[in-house]
């Protein structure tokens, strides 16, 4: 029996058994196409960027491990390895792109000089790809960056130097906006901290307060750009402090109507950041979530189909607002096939996306709405069972893209032909 012929009549047997409990798995499909993930351009060079030739991550509290051959060296290249990561991956995608990532024609323009024209170049390709752009301030790998404090630095100058350049990314954001007639959430994150117990937290707190405040003040139209801003808990030379905490950014975000991102290895590890999702948007129209796998602390490992991805994608269908949950990747993994890095991680997210999908999610508050915990319970443990697999192979060949582990053959002959010859 072929392949195709296989899988087909392994989904008829799925569609059956996920019917018997009221689950439309073609409604599933369907909805999952509609959800698309933003896929992060920094994984594939290391969170090096473009803005000179031998540039390389630095500072920050930010660190990338493994030295695997075959990186991307240059836009076009960076370009390329996309292009086959989003052939393996079932739907349609965003991009996150960096401001540290455009064309600046091997001149060194400073931050606080980026303009669209560096960036017209990443349209143009995402046009051609179908595919949307979203954008990144980089306040880190910068001389200016190295004390370890950028927006709320004491320098005024300083402070000032980073406040432009957010400024300015938020013009490249909207120049996508209009350009690709989709929303560029444009997502703010800065190293700020200290290594050692401070004893004044507050002075660095009021003062990025006052950096935003002055960027927000350019307002730009919703239909362009969104901004959201990302906490972290700790970081690398930031272990004891970190300025943009978690309650500070939530508190700022709720007050100024912008976006929310919680990243998955931005919190303790007993933290569940599934069980933030309804608790936060009681009170915000939209969040994003910077998809992660933290192993021990704060690690950006490749995501894969885990108990914390698990929840967090439960929690998104759970939620009904779906349409208000950005989904976009953060991982960084010098250690293996950086294309690979990508397709695992994606495929893994939407993976956990459609189980959630297929949850039969009307039975099961209905049970917890009788007070029936018993028979809640042992759904819940039943679907550990259902044939979930099928579905997903069935959605792949809809969506003509590699089914099971066949893509693996694909990886490793690009990285023969492609990445393996970049030396």
């Amino acid at each position: 029996m072929a392949a195709k012929d296989r899988i087909e009549k392994a989904y008829e047997i799925a569609k059956e058994s996920y019917a018997e409990l009221g689950v439309d798995t073609e409604s599933a499909m369907v909805r999952l196409k509609d959800i698309a993930i933003s896929l992060h351009c920094w994984q594939g060079d290391d969170v090096g960027g473009f803005e000179k030739p031998d540039s390389e991550l630095s500072g920050g509290g930010i660190q990338v491990t493994g030295n695997h051959p075959g990186k991307a060296r240059t836009v076009r290249e960076l370009r390329q390895d996309l292009e086959k990561a989003y052939s393996l991956i079932p739907g349609s995608h965003r991009l996150n792109l960096h401001a540290m990532y455009g064309e600046f024609g091997g001149k060194l323009v400073d931050r606080n000089e980026i303009g669209p024209e560096h960036y017209r170049g990443w349209v143009d390709w995402a046009k051609e790809q179908r595919v949307k752009l979203d954008f990144n301030a980089t306040c880190f790998s910068h001389p200016k960056a190295d004390s370890g404090f950028t927006l709320s630095n004491r320098d005024k100058g300083i402070r000032q130097f980073w406040i432009e350049h957010v400024k300015l990314c938020r013009q490249v954001s909207a120049f996508f906006g209009r350009e690709q007639a989709s929303p560029c959430i444009h997502n703010l994150w800065i190293p700020d901290g200290d290594k050692d117990t401070p004893i004044d937290r507050w002075t660095p707190r009021a003062l990025l307060k006052a950096s935003l405040d002055e960027i927000l003040s350019d307002i730009l139209p919703s239909s362009e750009m969104k901004d959201a801003v990302e906490s972290k808990l700790f970081g690398i030379g930031s272990e004891a402090y970190v300025v943009g905490s978690h309650e500070f950014y939530l508190a700022y975000a709720l007050t100024k109507g912008i976006v929310p991102c919680f990243d998955l290895g931005h919190f303790h590890p007993t933290e569940s950041v599934a069980d933030k999702i309804s608790a936060t948007m009681q009170f915000c129209d939209e969040i994003l979530l910077h998809v992660s796998r933290p192993v021990r602390w704060d690690s950006d490992h490749v995501v894969i189909l885990n108990d914390d991805i698990r929840a967090v994608t439960e929690e998104i269908v759970r939620s009904n607002k779906l349409e208000h949950i950005n989904i976009a990747l953060d991982f960084f993994d010098a250690s293996m096939n950086r294309v690979g890095a990508w397709t695992i991680g994606t495929r893994a997210t939407l993976k956990g996306l459609l189980i959630a999908l297929l949850e039969p999610s009307d039975k099961l508050r209905t049970y917890e709405a009788e007070g029936n915990n018993f028979a809640r319970l042992a759904m819940l443990d039943s679907l550990k069972n259902m044939p979930f697999g099928a579905v997903w192979d069935y959605y792949c060949v809809q969506s003509d893209v590699p089914i099971g582990a066949s893509w693996l053959k694909e990886i490793q002959e690009y990285e023969i032909n492609v990445t393996g010859k970049r030396v």
